[in-house]
């Protein structure tokens, strides 16, 4: 049998597609060389796949004698729509970067032509966008020397406050919405300039709504939004309402770094930072939203299949509403199950941002891969593997500067076609940083409806909502997510005081065979409520959480809502505000089976919420180590100061578990390692290993 090598192409920015692409240099008479673009080389590769294959070492009468590697040269490639790969495809083909060299693809174009002026008393860089003026071009998102710029907003720091919403009863809590008017405090809301321009921008719940300004009533104070809420027009539960900025304000573009784009008058307006002139700064506006689509047809069998980019970077996307241009309908969630968080016509969605599309999207794909690639100033996710997707590798990637989450996988529900389903993806070794600069609540990896994956050893922070979420059923409903292991990953800094009811890993609906284990989660802040390191959502069942380090919340560390059968064991969880560990709906079942936890307090109490009686038996705890920091005897519950150990095991409780000082190596500094004399070994603790915890530089 013929053994062949690989047929090589090569792809540079000064190419031309109608030369060989057999060469990574232009000769020198100019006649042939490298091609153009991604697409040129996909042309070249089904134009070859006619041929007869046979041996031979020139391709080009040969057909392809095994895959394809197509080496892209280093520069800026510039696309103004995606790149789209369709189905079927099986034959091997995978776009890297040549040696060590970094092609870029940017869906973005260079603004060179500014003048210095002034805007609001400040000196600012000018360009005339003819296309802006005449409506053929319109841009969101601005970024300067490789590095988001923010449009202006009221306020400068903080957020104001709702003053009424007029027909919304109060108190309130999340049903449905409608509104689409409320009250300000005088001076809040303005008649500006391009007031239509201008998103009321209010965070409640956990979500983030997003409006255009329809009108603004001076006398009255009322303003009136394009877009109708997805709830009601409060922080949380009750009767505070909710807390706004608004985002793109012409008469707030004053400090330095801050841009505007007016687009009746086709100007575009930038503030520089010091330091910076026309000679050494590089403006890049996009043009598009998407930059990558592999799409095959998983109901017909029409995959798309061995299809790699590597070591390329992806940048300069846009954003919209889903559903708000041709590019974001396409990339909508289609099956029925996850319609119920669909925006529509409201300003947001339901959660975590689950309809926002993928800057690269899979559909109906098999045995691809984005790995060690790196996507950064985006809009949307930065990567959504939809339907039909199995054996995708996500892996080594950088995503940085992201309008919604990281990665974002959905595939068919339960009752729904067996054809749809997405499982069996491996999404490893990612960075995710700076997250949700658009729609806060995007999570850093959103696994809905999806099975029998592996998230692994990535590393995620700085952002408004939950680090890893997976399930997407609530209550006790058969479910398609299974099987996933969550595992090694490093979370931190998320919520930010921004967004409610979030966890570092949050969990929804039964998932047989999940397991969540040694990750280490730390630094969750909430707005309101619901700041917590790992939380079992609605219905949360048969599932196994083990081996996790969780510290620094200020909601708890632990918080089940509901759910039945879960397994949380050789934890260790550190310092948080309200209480250490919630279950907080009495259900008539044992939701929480917890062994073998080391729990440390800085004074607030273990457990919150009522009846953990011996007759609720709602959870069987055993075998833990407690500590107070703050207090000889725990407080263990919020109900009752009272509540010492004794009376606790009276309830039936922890008759094996012990009050001690763990004897971590440095508390302080949050090693949280032990010594070798630490009684929690003597009730069967195990070490928990963090050496290799987040991002690696070697992986299968």
């Amino acid at each position: 049998m013929k053994v062949y090598d690989p047929l090589e192409l090569f792809v540079a920015p000064e190419g031309n597609n109608n030369w060989s692409g057999r060469f990574a240099k232009t000769n020198k008479d100019n006649s042939d060389g490298p091609l153009a673009s991604i697409e040129g080389a996909l042309e070249k590769i089904d134009n070859l796949q006619k041929r007869p294959r046979k041996p031979c070492k020139d391709y080009d009468y040969a057909g392809i004698p095994g895959s394809v590697v197509v080496w892209l040269r280093g520069g800026i490639y510039n696309i103004n729509k995606p790149i789209t790969i369709t189905g079927p495809r099986a034959f091997p083909v995978t776009f890297t970067a040549y040696k060590n060299e970094h092609p870029i693809l940017s869906g973005g174009s260079t603004i060179t032509d500014f003048k210095t002026g002034k805007i609001n008393g400040q000196t600012a860089w000018i360009a005339d966008l003819p296309e802006v003026k005449d409506g053929t071009w319109e841009f969101r998102q601005l970024f300067v020397n490789g590095e988001r710029r923010q449009r202006p907003r009221f306020p400068k720091e903080g957020l104001y406050r709702l003053k009424e919403a007029p027909g919304m009863p109060l108190p309130a809590g999340w049903s449905n919405g409608g509104f689409n008017r409320f009250i300000c405090k005088k001076g809040d809301v303005k008649s500006y300039e391009n007031l239509n321009n201008i998103d009321v921008v209010y965070l409640h719940f956990w979500i983030e709504e997003r409006s255009p300004i329809e009108s603004f009533d001076s006398k009255s104070n009322l303003v009136t939004m394009s877009r109708p809420s997805r709830t009601h027009l409060v922080g949380s539960h009750g009767s505070q309402l909710a807390d706004y900025y608004l985002d793109n304000v012409k008469e707030a573009l004053t400090e330095a770094g801050e841009w505007y784009l007016d687009r009746k008058l086709g100007k575009l307006y930038y503030l520089p930072l010091p330091g910076e002139t026309l000679k050494n700064t590089t403006i890049v506006a996009p043009c598009c939203n998407q930059l990558l689509r592999i799409v095959g047809k998983p109901e017909e069998n029409q995959l798309v299949e061995n299809i790699r980019f590597q070591g390329i970077t992806f940048q300069h996307t846009d954003w919209r509403h889903p559903g708000e241009d041709e590019s974001s309908s396409q990339d909508l969630l289609h099956y029925p199950s996850a319609t119920r968080f669909n925006r529509g016509s409201h300003a947001a969605s339901g959660q975590a941002s689950a309809d926002v599309p993928g800057v690269i999207t899979f559909k109906g794909a098999k045995n691809c891969s984005i790995e060690n690639c790196e996507i950064r100033n985006v809009g949307w996710y930065g990567v959504y593997l939809a339907e039909g997707c199995q054996g995708i590798r996500l892996v080594g990637n950088e995503l940085y500067d992201l309008g919604a989450g990281g990665i974002k996988l959905n595939g068919s529900g339960a009752n729904e076609p067996i054809a749809g389903r997405t499982c069996w993806n491996r999404v490893t070794d990612n960075h995710i940083n700076k997250a949700g600069r658009i729609f806060h609540s995007g999570v850093g990896i959103l696994s809905m409806h999806s099975a029998n994956n592996l998230i692994a050893h990535n590393h995620i922070h700085d952002l408004f909502y939950s680090g890893i979420s997976c399930g997407w059923v609530w209550g006790y409903q058969e479910s398609a997510s299974h099987g996933n292991i969550i595992e090694k990953n490093h979370i931190h800094n998320i919520g930010q005081g921004l967004l409610s009811d979030m966890g570092g890993i949050y969990l929804l609906g039964p998932q047989t065979g999940t397991m969540v284990r040694n990750n280490l989660i730390h630094d969750v802040k909430k707005m309101h409520y619901g700041g917590w390191a790992l939380y079992t959502d609605e219905g949360s069942s048969n599932m196994v959480l083990e081996n996790n380090i969780c510290y620094d919340t200020n909601g708890e560390i632990f918080h089940q809502h509901y759910g039945c059968e879960n397994i949380v064991r050789n934890n260790i969880f550190v310092n948080a505000d309200d209480a250490m560990v919630a279950y907080s709906r009495e259900e008539p079942h044992v939701g929480i089976t917890f062994m073998r936890n080391i729990i440390v307090s800085n004074g607030s109490p273990m457990f919150k919420h009522s009846n953990y009686t011996e007759n609720g038996r709602r959870i069987i705890s055993d075998l833990n180590l407690f500590w107070d920091q703050k207090h000889a005897k725990p407080i263990f519950t919020n109900t009752d100061k009272k509540v010492n150990i004794n009376s606790w095991r009276k309830l039936g409780h922890d008759p094996n578990s012990i009050i001690a000082d763990p004897k971590f190596a440095n508390l302080a500094k949050r090693d949280l390692s032990l010594n070798t004399d630490s009684p929690a070994f003597k009730l069967g603790f195990k070490e928990i290993d963090m050496s290799d915890i987040g991002t690696r530089t070697k992986y299968e």
